[in-house]
């Protein structure tokens, strides 16, 4: 398992077969996948979602990565970037999800802002956007924490979703020496 980053309160790092049985309880809870375009996901999902993150680690250098908890050990969720298509262009989007238990404790923004930091360092990425449901408050709430600014409505996968993008200017701006955005 190929250490990514760590925060304060999380190792980030890449998901593999060992992680299905803590990731499918995870993603088949519907409190967690309420607003997911997939919806709640079972065994035979997470092992192709997990295929697909393998995929495009070797690809990409990049990918939604698993987040361990620290003082636990245990597997929290996941946060990563993800190569899509939208509106006919080619996007880097954020993405996170994590278990229940672990809500409410701002680890998303935490993770968030790590992986931000990876991809406009180590990645040189111009730009990242956040695809969002109009309803999900929290996820809305995680991406403007991490400088994400609501740029437009859309059409992804059949949904009508918020898209919401940060330029790499635009966290350069707020990025602190370590890489951190502001506030971290």
């Amino acid at each position: 398992m190929m250490e990514i980053a760590q925060t304060p309160r999380l190792r980030l790092r890449e998901l593999d077969n060992g992680d299905v049985p803590a990731l499918a309880a995870i993603l088949a809870d519907p409190e967690v996948m309420r607003y997911s375009l997939g919806g709640v996901h079972d065994e035979a999902q997470t092992r192709r979602f997990i295929a697909g993150c393998r995929a495009s680690y070797a690809e990409h250098g990049l990918g939604p990565w698993a987040l361990v908890d620290t003082a636990s050990g245990e597997l929290a969720g996941f946060c990563g970037l993800s190569h899509d298509t939208i509106d006919g262009v080619q996007e880097v989007h954020l993405g996170y999800r994590l278990a229940t238990r672990f809500w409410g404790r701002g680890l998303a923004t935490e993770a968030a802002r790590r992986v931000v930091a990876l991809g406009f360092t180590a990645h040189r990425l111009a730009s990242l956007v956040a695809i969002i449901e109009p309803a999900h408050g929290a996820s809305r709430r995680v991406a403007e924490k991490v400088g994400f600014q609501d740029a437009a409505s859309t059409a992804f996968q059949g949904w009508e979703v918020r898209l919401y993008r940060l330029t790499a200017a635009a966290w350069a701006e707020t990025a602190s020496p370590s890489g951190q955005a502001a506030g971290a």
